[in-house]
């Protein structure tokens, strides 16, 4: 029992219970948590009196009012079992409202809570509407646990900084390298209203000492991506095994790139040194860096966005550093 009623004398009590209004709040309250304006609802008292009564069953410790902004919202308190008379009450209470049907009610009170939802989604959808970043980022906060190792994703080629706001959300930190200082300068505007503090830019070539020191300091990476990047490389076995090294042991390599294709084009409006790889070379830049377990797997063409290279076929490799390699012996 609260140690409101325990304090209080029995007598006053008997005469808070001896109210059938406040007998049939405790009813109802005992059904589900009811706001005061669905109580003055399904009792037919006017709010003041139902607020009134709530508040001398409160003070005795009977029921729980909490507040939800301008609501406040009432149930029966969890734990009065052992009290006969209390026991009693609550009895007595449901069958009176029993007998007058707002128990029965209470249901068609609850359901109504949803009207105004359901008159919202049933509007029609703008189909040229997207979520704003915002929002994305709030989901893949939640996604987060999904992850088991995120202490650190590197983004090699991180260009405008678009996959760092896709991946600060995740991972506990986040080191974005690129060479251009315009591209940097154009990721720190995007992420400066994030407040992405755990996201660090690094400005540097890939093959620079300075990356892998960097890394390595803080215990390699549990994930290292480079998104359209090998495309420009001028050697793309080098950037594969440059992405291995970043990795932890058990850490994973995501290459997202574009499959063969015969777009001359693209050499000059996106200076590409290449047209793409076949599947087969993307392992064998995996298997020769070391990496295991590697798989190449296609995009669908509906998720590449509207950008210039929308008519090519995109395609991710996935691989993983050996875990045991720091238990081999040197």
């Amino acid at each position: 029992m609260r140690s409101a009623l325990a304090e209080s004398p029995r007598w006053q009590l008997y005469r808070l219970l001896g109210e059938p209004s406040r007998l049939r709040l405790i009813g109802l309250t005992s059904e589900d948590e009811l706001s005061i304006g669905e109580l003055a609802e399904l009792t037919g008292e006017a709010q003041p009196n139902v607020s009134k009564h709530l508040k001398q069953l409160r003070e005795a410790g009977l029921v729980i009012v909490r507040r939800q902004g301008t609501r406040a919202l009432a149930q029966l308190t969890p734990d009065l079992n052992g009290d006969p008379l209390l026991t009693d009450a609550v009895q007595a209470g449901r069958k009176l409202c029993i007998e007058d049907g707002s128990l029965v009610r209470v249901a068609q009170v609850i359901r109504a809570r949803d009207e105004q939802t359901r008159a919202f989604f049933s509007q029609p959808a703008d189909e040229d509407a997207t979520p704003p970043l915002a929002e994305w980022s709030a989901y893949l906060t939640a996604l987060r646990t999904l992850i088991p190792r995120r202490s650190l994703a590197v983004d090699m080629g991180t260009g405008d900084g678009a996959l760092v706001e896709l991946l600060a959300p995740i991972f506990d930190r986040v080191i974005a390298v690129d060479r251009s200082e315009e591209q940097l300068k154009t990721a720190a505007r995007r992420l400066s209203d994030r407040r992405y503090e755990h996201v660090e830019l690094l400005r540097a070539d890939y093959e620079d000492p300075c990356v892998l020191s960097r890394v390595q300091e803080l215990g390699g990476a549990d994930a290292v991506l480079a998104v359209r990047l090998l495309h420009h490389a001028p050697r793309p076995q080098q950037v594969i095994s440059l992405l291995s090294s970043l990795a932890r042991p058990g850490g994973h390599v995501l290459v997202v790139d574009y499959r063969t294709h015969e777009d001359e084009g693209m050499r000059h409006r996106q200076a590409d040194l290449w047209l793409g790889f076949e599947p087969e070379e993307l392992i064998g830049f995996a298997t020769t860096a070391g990496l295991i377990d590697p798989k190449v797997f296609v995009i669908p063409a509906a998720r590449y966005g509207p950008g210039p290279d929308s008519h090519l076929q995109w395609q991710v490799l996935a691989a993983q550093r050996d875990s045991n390699e720091e238990t081999r012996p040197s």
